[in-house]
């Protein structure tokens, strides 16, 4: 009889347990276009015509979006870039920035920082580099900083060396060799 109580005890027991509600974790359901179809740390990338260099991109994150047919950088972004006879022209850092896949352009933006190989130093919150002219432009506050000059503006545009460039709503100095 001890042996038919013990028994009914474990079965009664496994009956328990078996029927305890178990937790089911939560369930979020995400637009494939929310996720990236690629994601890259540290990487470089390398913007090409015709077998010449433009510009080389490296930055801390890389997230591809192929259906929107855009790129999100982030953890720091560097681009170097380059003329046409492929001669670096220019240093660019940033926070962030996106690439539109389909032309190639980039918006940089947070803290950027665009350095000539002539000593002129653009800085602003937001930067656009047209891939197809090699040419930047910028709707924000902007201050460039030169051996011969210190000026500020809002807006600006100009070729990706600094050495042709206009600014909007200007203020600042110039020293003149007069």
């Amino acid at each position: 009889m001890n042996r038919l109580r013990f028994c009914a005890v474990v079965l009664s027991a496994v009956t328990f347990i078996g029927c305890e509600e178990k937790l089911r974790p939560s369930i979020v359901t995400l637009n494939q276009t929310q996720l990236p179809s690629q994601e890259s740390w540290n990487s470089t990338v390398t913007f090409t015509d015709s077998a010449k260099v433009k510009a080389v991109l490296w930055a801390g994150y890389i997230a591809v979006y192929a259906t929107e047919q855009h790129t999100l950088l982030g953890d720091s972004v560097r681009v170097d870039f380059y003329d046409e006879s492929e001669q670096h022209t220019s240093l660019l850092t940033a926070r962030r920035g996106r690439v539109n896949d389909r032309t190639q352009d980039l918006e940089a933006y947070d803290n950027v920082r665009l350095l000539s190989d002539s000593g002129t130093v653009l800085k602003t919150e937001r930067l656009f580099w047209n891939n197809g002219t090699r040419t930047i432009r910028s709707d924000a506050f902007v201050e460039i900083i030169s051996p011969s000059e210190h000026i500020t503006g809002h807006g600006m545009v100009s070729d990706q060396a600094l050495k042709n460039y206009k600014i909007f709503r200007v203020a600042g100095r110039a020293v003149t060799r007069e």
